[in-house]
């Protein structure tokens, strides 16, 4: 059996990159969008979030 020799440095260094390149792809699917996107995507929450209360049986 032969083990592959690995630098630690460079494999912590490449997770880290890896990991900032996650945080990125998220920040330009949550910022890089239309503010046509971003208030179509508001309203349909606030929209979800009125059909859901009226269908409570209790109101508060």
């Amino acid at each position: 059996m032969t083990a592959e020799v690995v630098n630690l440095r460079s494999h912590r260094k490449r997770v880290a990159r890896d990991a900032r390149e996650k945080d990125a792809e998220a920040s330009r699917l949550s910022f890089g969008r239309t503010k046509a996107e971003k208030s179509l995507a508001k309203a349909e929450a606030q929209s979800a979030i009125r059909k859901l209360d009226a269908h409570k049986r209790e109101k508060p």
